[in-house]
């Protein structure tokens, strides 16, 4: 990873100071204190449909990238006219990539837009509002397997109140099939799309194999509540030093006060070293995320720069705000400048935000795992006609103005992961070696190159079913 050293606008060669944040119009103040920005009002050039024909929504989306769109200079802007459909002119206006980034000493491009996006703005609120989610609850390791279908397909994660974990799905379990459709068929086509409930009451047959036994489960899918931190632990290393270990699946409101409580228990109990699980979280928001921060290093940086959000050229002088590191009570922080993070292809946009933003201050993070998604920048979630469109709108630097890293962060150790392990426990190869790297072992045999090869390089192009990559404010 090249991390700039000073932030350009992407069209104005002019390097950009922060200044105060002023949204347009609120489409619903969330309990989370999400702000769905509607360009209504505000200076904006794209004012909410008087109704949704197809054409008026083809419309106002052409206005709204024209002025909130981090590259709407550099973004293709045609005739709404030729396109029959909203979802067909949406893609013709996301930037494809390739023009020179200004000021780049070397000749690098801006990378294609693989993140602008929408859904129904009933699943965005259910998701970031309530902290609920419609589905099975079943994620499996696609990514890992993309392009090689004769390698088994795993279960890696499963939401832990959701149906998947009622009928006792767990990590390690391989699938078989899903809905008929045998695991090799379903990699080759890299289509997971049936792990993707629409409506509560849709089935999912499953196949699983365990200990080399085959069970079929049928699921249901419903409405369930999120769990973004599960219950974390403290273990004592080799040479009596303590960890504290927390997994934090979803950057959302919900995850202020699990988060809250396992750093006062780190505290309390006198851990030496903090290992944040990140391999999973795709990001959320960019003020859970600095909360996050704030535990970790504690009065020390408390006031100083976390992140700065930049807005492109038409929205800089007004939208630019800067994030600072909050303070947290004396008992729920352990000030530490050491910091292990475990990540993967799905840590993603507010997770590596986190990251990035430690850094910043100095705080050593010692990434373990595999490189990152490369998700710098973000969105103002904005309604209009049921949808909520994420366009991204701004880009996020540190406090030593590094950012850009589209390329992800490169793991300090990389390591591959071994599905039929639990997470954070003895035998996890992610967390086995935080704890003898903590101890001085340095990061040890399991190189990410020898256990599996075929890693480097694949990318994840999008969310996978289930999840969202996502950093607002």
């Amino acid at each position: 990873m090249r991390a700039l050293t000073l932030p350009f606008d992407p069209v104005s060669r002019q390097a950009r100071t922060p200044r105060g944040s002023r949204a347009a119009r609120l489409l619903a103040t969330l309990t989370v204190a999400v702000l769905l920005v509607s360009c209504g009002g505000g200076g904006s050039s794209a004012p909410p449909v008087a109704s949704c024909t197809v054409s008026q929504q083809q419309s106002w989306l052409r206005n709204y990238f024209a002025d909130w769109y981090f590259w709407y200079r550099l973004s293709p802007s045609p005739d709404p006219a030729s396109y029959a459909s909203v979802a067909d002119y949406f893609n013709a206006l996301v930037y494809p990539g390739g023009n020179p980034i200004p000021g780049d000493p070397l000749g690098s491009v801006w990378p294609r837009d693989r993140w602008s996006g929408y859904e129904s703005t009933d699943s965005f609120n259910r998701f970031f509002g309530d902290g609920q989610t419609l589905g099975y609850g079943l994620s499996v390791a696609g990514l890992e397997v993309t392009g090689l279908p004769s390698q088994p397909l795993y279960v890696r994660y499963v939401e832990p109140l959701s149906p998947a974990a009622g009928a006792s799905v767990t990590r390690g379990d391989q699938v078989i099939s899903l809905n008929g459709r045998p695991a090799s068929e379903l990699i080759a086509a890299n289509d997971f799309a049936a792990l993707t409930a629409r409506a509560e009451g849709e089935q999912l047959v499953v196949v699983l194999r365990r200990g080399g036994v085959d069970r079929t489960v049928s699921l249901t899918a419903r409405i369930f509540a999120l769990s973004p931190v599960p219950p974390h632990g403290i273990v004592t290393g080799p040479t009596g030093r303590k960890l504290g270990y927390v997994l934090v699946k979803d950057m959302i409101t919900q995850a202020r006060t699990p988060v809250r409580n396992a750093f006062a228990e780190f505290r309390a109990n006198g851990v030496t070293d903090v290992v944040i699980d990140l391999r999973y979280n795709g990001g959320g928001l960019v003020s859970v995320a600095s909360e996050l921060a704030g535990f970790v290093g504690g009065a020390t940086d408390a006031g100083k720069v976390f992140t700065t959000l930049l807005y492109n050229d038409r929205k800089s002088s007004t939208n630019n705000v800067s994030y600072r590191f909050p303070e947290p009570a004396a008992t729920e922080s352990v000030g530490l400048r050491r910091a292990y993070v475990l990540m993967g292809r799905r840590t993603c946009s507010a997770s590596e935000l986190l990251i990035n933003g430690l850094r910043g201050v100095g705080i050593d993070v010692i990434a373990i795992g595999e490189p990152s998604c490369g998700k710098p920048v973000g969105f103002l979630p904005t309604d209009q006609c049921g949808q909520t469109y994420s366009v991204v709108n701004f880009e996020s630097v540190n406090a030593l103005s590094q950012g850009r890293y589209f390329n992800g962060f490169e793991a300090t150790c990389p390591v591959a992961e071994n599905f039929s392990r639990g997470l954070g426990v003895a035998g996890d190869p992610l967390f086995d070696t935080a704890l003898r790297h903590s101890a001085g072992g340095g990061c040890g045999s399991l190189s990410l190159d020898r256990e599996r090869p075929q890693m480097r390089g694949v990318r994840a192009e999008r969310a996978e079913p289930g999840e969202r990559q996502g950093m607002m404010p």
